[in-house]
């Protein structure tokens, strides 16, 4: 049993990728593997738990490159696609019971309506199953580790964070509150969303994550969910205070 925490990163941009379709710019025709970002996505390994925090389209690819495919659940932040589209790839780990999902009711219940076979009283043999877990505000436990959701606004929607004992993960977030500020105040590690260096209506850019960071204080910190408006990932370094880095696919990080 892990008796640290550890996060691999299986996906760090925004919802289109990088390098994003016709897009022409520097950062899309970038040579550095760590400028080319699958959609967010993470493994959190802790207290002998492997938990998917998000399964976007890209989910298949990630997990044939991740150092360790086993998973026991997954958290789902929001309804967005790139947050859930491959929630069908989860069926080869329903082989033997249904796959854990803990999400808001809201999210759940959209899921009926994009995925209906999924959640059918006789299903089609082989699609993917889900046992259904719903959160609210209140802390939860999956397979024994605490999470506590750290409710935040994706501009007028509704979404979570989650603190998992020592991590903080919050992605696609543009307003956080004072209170969950408060409440993450010293956190070892936070890994935190942003987009890119201009302001943007529903994401947190640059300066508003960094403003996030500084009243937070994390012992480190992990920028998340990010576009080709970052910029390049060896410039980052000029751009950031100490303690904090741009993650990147395949970065897995201990605490």
């Amino acid at each position: 049993m892990l008796t640290t925490l550890e996060i691999e990163f299986l996906g760090t941009g925004t919802s289109t990728g990088v390098p994003m379709l016709r897009c022409k710019c520097p950062v899309c025709y970038s040579n550095d593997p760590r400028d080319h970002r699958l959609r967010t996505s993470a493994i959190v390994r802790y207290q002998g738990a492997r938990i998917l925090i998000d399964c976007g389209p890209d989910f298949r690819t990630q997990m044939l490159r991740a150092s360790d495919d086993n998973l026991d659940a997954v958290l789902l932040t929001h309804i967005h696609y790139d947050h859930v589209a491959g929630l069908d790839d989860l069926r080869t780990y329903c082989f033997e019971r249904p796959f854990p999902v803990y999400a808001r009711a809201d999210v759940l219940d959209n899921l009926h309506k994009r995925i209906p076979y999924c959640f059918a009283t006789n299903p089609y043999p082989g699609v993917a199953q889900f046992e259904e877990h719903i959160i609210d505000d209140k802390p939860f436990l999956v397979e024994g580790v605490r999470v506590e959701p750290l409710p935040v606004m994706h501009y007028k929607l509704p979404i979570y964070g989650f603190r998992i004992g020592p991590l903080a993960y919050i992605t696609d977030a543009k307003v956080i509150g004072d209170d969950v500020v408060e409440r993450l105040k010293g956190v070892p590690l936070l890994v935190i969303n942003s987009l890119r260096i201009e302001e943007h209506l529903s994401h947190m850019c640059l300066d508003e994550t960094l403003d996030i960071i500084n009243r937070v204080k994390p012992g480190r910190a992990y920028l998340i969910h990010m576009s080709d408006g970052m910029g390049f990932h060896a410039d980052s370094p000029r751009r950031l205070p100490p303690g904090v880095e741009l993650a990147y696919d395949g970065l897995i990080v201990k605490v």
